[in-house]
């Protein structure tokens, strides 16, 4: 039986804590596995029923900095303790001196994005450009640290090679249809109220909570060129976030974003839903007539697919994760072009048959995915380590 432990002190929200809600159930269903993870209290208690899993005691700190220095410092002797064979990092960071062979999950393409250092001095966040650079410094050590760093793409993948070197593998994320589209529980009633608001209009979605890097100037600045080309129909675009910052994770100002929704007069056009449970998420996907993503940087866009998986046409920036995502399943435009985003907006809007088309090779596309071969891949990966693991981890062990 191969023993992995798993650290996840740094899933508390977003990507880390929706990987471990697919990931460990699976995993935790392997009957030659058996894993050790250390994560809050809170992560223990939801998922406290799963067989196969123990809980390192150690409660997670707060603040990044204090959190690193936490798993540095306290981790490696928990691992020994426990007789792991492999450890598998999740969060972007790696232990400096590893006990057993490590495999370390990178998935933020932030370090490595010049647009987004760009976008910061603009917008002069200098506080978050040094936040990002530092953390940036850690993780491109981490690639050196860990004996494979797995990216969710190929795409990424090829990015972290380039930046850090390394052994990067790339492992794609998975979606699991029947799972997300399962609930039979209906929307709350304000929420639903909003999508039936303009049931004749053109109706697109963007799935995010507000950040910089998913570029919402950019497709608002879309929503004005549509509707001018539109012959008696209106175009709505429906948020799942709201447009203040304290409604949002992480320090992004979203107030500029929202001032600029009045400057170019579409308020009653941008309808902000808020956060939408992810068990729900699937009604307001079939809602909607199109997806649209301006993000400039990505690892591996889970929307896009479940926006596929959904049947929706999908218009995306030309980053090279979305083309591998989505494939010929979606239209693509240059990140930073309003002009090229309405374009394809009105070309899917005129064109059923083109609409068709990228309906059913979505379909098809987004059962490509699955957190069966991830665990699979990932469980195979471990495997290896652990019979080819070097003289170091054999003297200390």
């Amino acid at each position: 039986m191969m023993h992995i432990f798993l650290n996840c002190l740094a899933a508390s929200a977003g990507g880390g804590l929706t990987y471990l809600r697919n990931v460990l159930p699976p995993l935790s269903a392997r009957d030659a596995v058996r894993i050790t993870v250390a994560a809050s209290s809170s992560l223990q208690q939801e998922f406290r029923d799963l067989p196969n899993i123990g809980w390192a005691d150690l409660e997670p700190h707060r603040g990044a900095a204090l959190r690193f220095w936490q798993e540095q410092a306290i981790l490696p002797r928990l691992i020994r303790q426990c007789g792991a064979d492999v450890l598998i990092s999740a969060g972007n960071f790696a232990l400096w001196r590893s006990p057993i062979p490590q495999i370390l999950l990178s998935g933020n393409s932030l370090y490595t994005s010049p647009d987004f250092y760009r976008d910061l001095r603009s917008r002069k966040d200098y506080r978050l450009w040094l936040d990002t650079r530092v953390k940036g410094i850690f993780a491109k050590q981490s690639v050196g640290w860990a004996d494979r760093t797995v990216a969710p793409s190929r795409a990424f993948a090829d990015e972290l090679r380039r930046w850090a070197g390394g052994r990067v593998i790339p492992i794609h994320h998975g979606f699991n249809c029947e799972t997300f589209c399962e609930s039979g529980t209906g929307l709350p009633a304000p929420t639903q109220q909003k999508l039936d608001s303009a049931p004749h209009a053109l109706r697109l979605l963007f799935v995010s909570h507000y950040n910089y890097y998913r570029n919402f100037e950019t497709l608002f600045q879309a929503i004005p060129l549509v509707q001018e080309r539109l012959q008696g129909r209106r175009v709505v675009l429906f948020l799942t976030c709201k447009l203040r910052s304290e409604e949002n994770p992480g320090s992004f100002r979203a107030e500029p974003a929202a001032a600029l929704v009045q400057r170019l007069g579409i308020a009653q056009q941008v309808v902000e839903l808020g956060a939408i449970p992810y068990h729900l998420l699937h009604h307001v996907y079939r809602a909607c007539d199109v997806y649209v993503t301006p993000a400039y940087a990505e690892t591996f866009a889970h929307p896009l697919v479940e926006a596929m998986a959904s049947g929706l046409p999908v218009v995306a920036a030309d980053l090279p994760v979305h083309r591998e995502v989505c494939g010929e399943a979606a239209l693509y435009f240059q990140r930073f072009s309003p002009q090229e985003l309405a374009e394809h907006v009105l070309h899917l809007e005129a064109s059923c048959d083109l609409r068709k088309t990228l309906v059913e090779r979505g379909r098809s596309r987004a059962h490509e995915f699955s957190w069966e071969k991830h665990v699979d891949e990932l469980l195979g990966l471990a495997a290896r380590l652990t019979q080819d693991s070097s003289p170091k981890y054999r003297a200390t062990a």
